[in-house]
C-alpha cells in the first residue's frame, strides 16, 4: 500500500486542490461519471469499474489503507475509468463537483453513528440531500446500501421528504440489490449475523418546467 501511495497515486489520484473538477480532462474522454462516496477498502469500486468499462468512477475516501488497496486493484485490473480522491465528500461536493454533472451517486455502507446523540453525524441528512440534487444530472441514480436498519428508515424517509428524487421502489420503501453492486465481505460477514441489507434506489427528478 506504501508503494502504491507513492507509485500509483500520481497517475489515479486527485490532489485536494481548489477550483471545479474538469471530467472530460480528468478521465479523457466524455463517458458519464459515477460518484462513490467512502469506498472502505476499494472491494465495490473496482468491481464495478471492471463491470461498466462505459462509465467512469470518480471514489472518494479518507482513510489512506482503503486509497492503497484500490490503487493496487486498479493497477491489477488494467482500470482506466476510475480515479481517486482522498479527502472529505462533503467538501469534494460543494467546492470541485460541478452542477448537474454526474450521472450516479452511490454510498454503500456509510457509518451508522449507532449512538442517538450521534445520529446528527450521519452523512444522509436533508441538507446533503440537496447538495447531491444540485451536483445530479436529470435521471441520475442515487443508490444507498446499508445493513443497519433504523438508519436504512432514516434515510428513505429523509429522501420521501426529498421533492428532487423520486424512489423507483413501486411501494416507496427499499428495492432488490441491483445487479450492479457487488456483494461484499462486509455485506456477507453481517448476514452470517443476522443483518438484513437495505438498498435504497432513487432517481434524480427533472425539474419543473425543465422539460
Amino acid at each position: 500500500q506504501k508503494r502504491a501511495l507513492q507509485d500509483l497515486w500520481p497517475i489515479w489520484g486527485i490532489e485536494p486542490e481548489s477550483g471545479l473538477l474538469d471530467f472530460p480532462r480528468l478521465f479523457g474522454n466524455d463517458r458519464p461519471v459515477v460518484l462513490e462516496i467512502g469506498f472502505g477498502n476499494g472491494e465495490a469500486t473496482w468491481r464495478m469499474a471492471q463491470a461498466s468499462p462505459e462509465e467512469n468512477f470518480l471514489a472518494v475516501e479518507v482513510h489512506k489503507p482503503g486509497v492503497g488497496r484500490l490503487l493496487l486493484k486498479i493497477e491489477e485490473h488494467g482500470l482506466g475509468n476510475v480515479r481517486i480522491a482522498c479527502e472529505d465528500a462533503v467538501e469534494l461536493l460543494r467546492h470541485r463537483v460541478p452542477d448537474n454533472s454526474l450521472a450516479g451517486v452511490r454510498i454503500y455502507f456509510p457509518d451508522p453513528w449507532h449512538k442517538k446523540r450521534h445520529h446528527k453525524r450521519r452523512l444522509v441528512q436533508p441538507q446533503f440531500v440537496e447538495l447531491l440534487a444540485r451536483r445530479m444530472s436529470a435521471g441520475a441514480i442515487l443508490h444507498i446500501a446499508t445493513d443497519w436498519a433504523p438508519y436504512a428508515a432514516q434515510m428513505r424517509d429523509v429522501l420521501a421528504g426529498s421533492p428532487d428524487f423520486e424512489n423507483l421502489s413501486p411501494t416507496g420503501d427499499f428495492s432488490p440489490r441491483p445487479e450492479w453492486r457487488p456483494p461484499s465481505r462486509y455485506e456477507q460477514r453481517g448476514e452470517r449475523l443476522g443483518h438484513d441489507v437495505f438498498d435504497l434506489v432513487c432517481r434524480r427528478v427533472v425539474e419543473s418546467g425543465a422539460n
